[in-house]
C-alpha cells in the first residue's frame, strides 16, 4: 500500500469554512453552525474556521472554544476563575436570579460583536501538498495541532485534519 500525500487527504480550501478576520464572533458562530463537509463519505461539522485577510492570505484559525471564550462577559473575565465559577454554579445557587441571567445574556450578545481576530490563533505550521502523511503526522503531533494548512506553490489549497490522518493510519493498520 502506497503512503498518501497531504494533497490526497486534505479538504480543499473551497470546501472548508473560512471567514475574513473582520467578521464578528456572531458571524463566525453562524458560519460554523451552517457549515458541514464530507470527509470520506462521512458528514462532519467544522471544529475550526480558517481566517483570511483581504488579500486572501491565511492569518489564523478560530475554534469553537475560542468563540465561546470570546463571548465571556467582560465583568466576569476580570474576576478570578473560582469566583466566576461560583457566580454561574447552579448547584451552589439553584435560584439564580433572572436579572443576573438577563445581564449575562445581554453581555454575551454585546461581546458577540467583537472581531474574530481578537480570539483567533495564528498559523504555527503548514505542510506542502506533496508531503507524505508521515511528515504531516509528525508536524501535527510536534506542533500539538489538529489541523494543518496545505500549501501548493506557497498558496493555501486546503487543510488536513487529524481525523483524516487517523483514518489513513487506521487503514494502514487494519488492511
Amino acid at each position: 500500500m502506497e503512503i498518501k500525500r497531504a494533497g490526497e487527504v486534505m479538504i480543499p480550501l473551497d470546501e472548508h469554512p473560512h471567514i475574513p478576520y473582520w467578521f464578528t464572533l456572531r458571524q463566525a458562530a453562524v458560519e460554523m453552525e451552517k457549515s458541514d463537509f464530507d470527509i470520506n463519505g462521512r458528514k462532519s461539522l467544522p471544529r475550526v474556521l480558517l481566517v483570511f485577510d483581504e488579500k486572501y492570505q491565511l492569518l489564523g484559525i478560530v475554534r469553537r472554544g475560542d468563540i465561546l471564550g470570546g463571548l465571556e462577559p467582560e465583568f466576569l473575565a476580570s474576576l478570578l476563575l473560582d469566583t466566576r465559577k461560583k457566580l454561574v454554579d447552579v448547584k451552589a445557587d439553584p435560584n439564580l436570579s433572572e436579572p443576573s441571567f438577563d445581564k449575562l445574556i445581554k453581555s454575551i450578545q454585546e461581546r458577540a460583536e467583537r472581531p474574530v481576530s481578537d480570539v483567533m490563533h495564528p498559523i504555527k505550521a503548514t505542510v506542502n501538498y506533496e508531503d507524505h502523511i508521515i511528515k504531516v503526522i509528525y508536524k501535527m503531533v510536534d506542533s500539538n495541532l489538529s489541523l494543518l494548512p496545505v500549501l501548493k506553490d506557497k498558496e493555501v489549497v486546503g487543510v488536513v485534519h487529524n481525523e483524516d490522518l487517523f483514518h489513513e493510519v487506521a487503514k494502514l493498520l487494519l488492511y
